[in-house]
């Protein structure tokens, strides 16, 4: 095989698996949710508009879905005939719910142990751990401490945080630890060194990433996160896919945050446009290159 791109769909699921009840994601159906959520709502001139997706369909995305969940999306995303791709669905075996999880095991790397999560509660973090990030940060004190969303919470706490110099740290239902800083009032590299030091802080823990998550703006309603996100990343256990392709002469391209999560920095990293359409037109430009594209 002269090439390969693996393009991950993060948080599309078609089904759910045998342990979701221990992520409170019993009966999840993403892919059915979003299409019954456009059937029911989505407008166009006083039309419905439901969920199209005729290219993926014809790649066998709604027949996967069918296997998986045992029932047909409907309305239909599109005509499954004549089917262009072979299509299965899968269900990990790894014990953890989060990024890395997931990633590793494509490229071949299950996680076979527990992740740390942080419990969804105010002032969630240890009061240690925020009490040495703040000093070895050299921090006039935190915002946040809680389960967010990323785009959310800096329309929440971007103004104070502006004013105050205080980071935003919070978290989701993935082990990570997220730090939300603005680039002009806070600064990027010092985002960065701060982020550097609360990886170290989150071991003894079992997190498995720290994210740098920097943002840019003079208002709520224009805060918007930048392209500049850094990922600070537990290194996989064991060689991957791309390891063994790489030790054998072959190459990688890796789109985003790719190459914090799963990389390590080992091979050539193509950054990601803060648009979503960059994750299409950067596979589409490598085309012409042997190798693997993640």
């Amino acid at each position: 095989m002269a090439r390969g791109i693996i393009l991950l769909l993060d948080s599309f699921g078609i089904g759910y698996a045998e342990d979701a009840a221990k992520f409170q994601d019993a009966g999840a159906d993403t892919l059915g949710d979003i299409v019954r959520w456009c059937a029911a709502n989505r407008k166009e001139n006083g039309q419905s508009k439901p969920l199209a997706l005729p290219n993926m369909a014809r790649l066998g995305l709604g027949l996967a879905s069918e296997a998986s969940t045992g029932r047909k999306l409907v309305p239909a995303i599109g005509a499954a005939e004549p089917l262009q791709g072979a299509y299965t669905y899968a269900r990990e075996i790894s014990s953890g719910k989060d990024t890395l999880s997931g990633h590793w095991e494509i490229t071949g790397v299950p996680v076979m142990f527990n992740w740390g999560y942080f419990p969804n509660k105010p002032k969630c973090f240890p009061a240690e751990l925020m009490e040495k990030l703040i000093e070895q940060g050299k921090l006039p004190g935190v915002l946040g401490e809680k389960h967010a969303s990323g785009t959310e919470i800096i329309k929440e706490l971007g103004v104070e945080h502006c004013q105050t110099g205080k980071p935003i740290v919070y978290t989701s239902a993935d082990s990570v630890l997220q730090i939300a800083a603005h680039e002009k009032y806070f600064g990027l590299q010092k985002l960065y060194d701060l982020c550097a030091i609360a990886y170290e802080l989150v071991k003894p823990y079992k997190i498995a990433r720290v994210i740098a998550r920097p943002f840019v703006g003079e208002t709520p309603a224009d805060f918007v996160r930048t392209g500049n996100r850094h990922d600070y990343a537990v290194p996989a256990p064991d060689k991957t896919l791309l390891d063994y392709l790489t030790e054998a002469g072959g190459k990688v391209y890796a789109i985003g945050k790719i190459s914090d999560i799963l990389l390590i920095g080992v091979f050539p990293r193509l950054i990601m446009l803060p648009a979503w359409r960059s994750c299409l037109i950067l596979p589409c430009r490598l085309w012409t290159r042997q190798g693997i594209i993640a």
